[in-house]
């Protein structure tokens, strides 16, 4: 079994929204952290920014394979705590493409994200998304 990681350099992930992009590869993680003496490379958990070249399309729409975006994430395949104690995990990760604004590209978002996004100010993607948890 791959051991679970949050996202990091060169992870692959699904893209959650209707933009166009299906299959995201992550070249940089603007937030995240590290870790003090093991693994050097960022990580990015729910709500963190990370830049993705979109390795995967749908034919005729916006988004191109081979582009890169600004993308947010909304859900990760490590369980991550909550203040309360709790933990929260996905079967997949995945990213919503946005614009510089932070605004997501896409009109619709598929599948649940986390309530983490709340607290970071997506508050397009929270209200956009089928599901909260």
């Amino acid at each position: 079994m791959k051991e679970q990681v949050m996202l990091q350099q060169e992870s692959r992930c699904e893209v959650a929204d209707n933009s166009g992009g299906k299959i995201a590869y992550v070249i940089r993680v603007y937030g995240g952290s590290t870790r003090r003496d093991g693994q050097t490379r960022k990580t990015a958990g729910i709500g963190d920014k990370v830049l993705v070249s979109i390795k995967k399309a749908l034919p005729g729409s916006d988004v191109k394979t081979g582009e890169k975006y600004k993308a947010v994430v909304v859900r990760v395949a490590r369980n991550t705590r909550r203040k309360d104690g709790s933990y929260v995990k996905f079967d997949s990760s995945a990213v919503v493409l946005i614009n510089d604004d932070g605004n997501p590209k896409g009109t619709r978002i598929f599948g649940p994200v986390a309530r983490e996004l709340r607290e970071r100010n997506y508050m397009k993607i929270v209200s956009l998304a089928p599901e909260v948890l």
